[in-house]
């Protein structure tokens, strides 16, 4: 042991004298946690690669599934392994509740590329207490244009159509979205959504919409899957993340069309579990991750939407033009997620949504992995 001792006082001597910081090194890298996909891969090339190039530090980036579960196990654990997490504002919210994620009050955020504070350069929401921004998306339903020809559904009503629309329909495994849709469909003015939602009666009146979709519904976990599942024919329609329908249908001769009537737009952020050992590299990577220029860069891979202003003078128009949120979007029949009241009611609607799935006969994969 005392042969151990010396040695290991040796090596540490040896290291010092090298003018290695033992320290530095151990905390030098960062774990960035991400959805996986295209997503992933237009972060990666958009700001990821150009931060280490910048800094000289790595980046690990680790794919996430959703949720606060994993989050809750770490923290709780005191086994915190994650650093950065781009999660979706509900989560932030409700994470922020339960004491899983750092506060980002003091973080010294960049002014944007024009020159405008930090402060006023993020869309409303876009900062709170554990979350700083990142970028705004939505969900849509995308049709398969080879069963619809002249006739193709044009609003969300008619994603519930299967009388004059005929054929299985795919979605996420989450209340969020095809709740508020159900309400859409069944005439709830938008600004009553969520308010209709609060009651059992709105809850009933949502479930019996589902309801008309439930035979074929087949579901969907990762970003690419409802493409696949449209374009190999295994349904007619299928709720999606807008982003990756425009990015496919830009890129490849594809045989599907959005429909963005109904679209249902949230933000993500970026946000740090609570008890992370490497806190102030954390702060750095998210101070360059929502950037102006970083946010921009993400959108040159993938046209998604910067919760930055400024970002949008870096990105060229025929990437902005398909937007749904921001200064170039069309103007349509859009709803702003209520990420609050989310974070307040997500446990009692999901709860009622999972007893509804259990009975949907055809069964997919169960997630919320972007």
């Amino acid at each position: 042991m005392k042969v151990f001792r010396n040695l290991s006082r040796i090596c540490l001597l040896s290291l010092c004298a090298s003018g290695i910081s033992l320290s530095a090194h151990a905390h030098e890298d960062v774990t960035f946690v991400s959805w996986t996909g295209p997503y992933m891969r237009a972060q990666m090339l958009g700001f990821v690669r150009p931060y280490e190039q910048m800094t000289g530090k790595s980046v690990a980036v680790e794919h996430y599934a959703g949720g606060l579960k994993e989050v809750r196990n770490q923290v709780e654990s005191a086994n915190v392994i994650w650093d950065v997490i781009d999660m979706t504002e509900a989560d932030v919210l409700r994470g922020c509740a339960e004491g899983l994620l750092e506060p980002l009050t003091d973080i010294n955020l960049p002014d944007g590329i024009d020159g405008v504070p930090a402060s006023e350069d993020f869309v409303e929401g876009a900062l709170n207490e554990c979350g700083i921004g990142g970028i705004r998306w939505s969900s849509s339903f995308a049709y398969d244009t080879r069963v619809f020809g002249d006739d193709a559904p044009t609003t969300v009503a008619d994603f519930f159509d299967v009388e004059r629309f005929p054929g299985p329909r795919a979605a996420r495994r989450d209340p969020s979205v095809l709740m508020e849709w159900a309400l859409m469909a069944d005439g709830v003015p938008l600004e009553d959504i969520y308010a209709t939602l609060e009651t059992d009666e709105g809850l009933e009146r949502a479930f019996k919409m589902l309801d008309r979709i439930r035979s074929g519904l087949l579901w969907w976990a990762y970003e690419n899957e409802p493409i696949r599942y449209l374009e190999d024919g295994l349904v007619t329609m299928s709720g999606i993340w807008t982003v990756s329908a425009t990015d496919r249908i830009r890129q490849q001769n594809s045989p599907i069309a959005i429909v963005t009537d109904g679209a249902i737009t949230e933000m993500d952020l970026y946000a740090v579990p609570k008890g992370t050992q490497n806190l102030e590299a954390a702060f750095e990577f998210i101070r360059y991750a929502s950037s102006s220029d970083a946010l921009a860069g993400q959108a040159m891979h993938q046209p998604i939407e910067p919760t930055r202003l400024s970002a949008y003078d870096l990105i060229p128009d025929e990437i902005k033009s398909g937007f749904v949120t921001g200064p170039n979007a069309k103007s349509g029949f859009t709803l702003a997620s209520d990420a609050r009241w989310w974070a307040e009611n997500y446990v009692r609607i999901s709860e009622k949504f999972e007893e509804w799935a259990m009975k949907a006969p055809r069964q997919g994969a169960i997630g919320g992995v972007r």
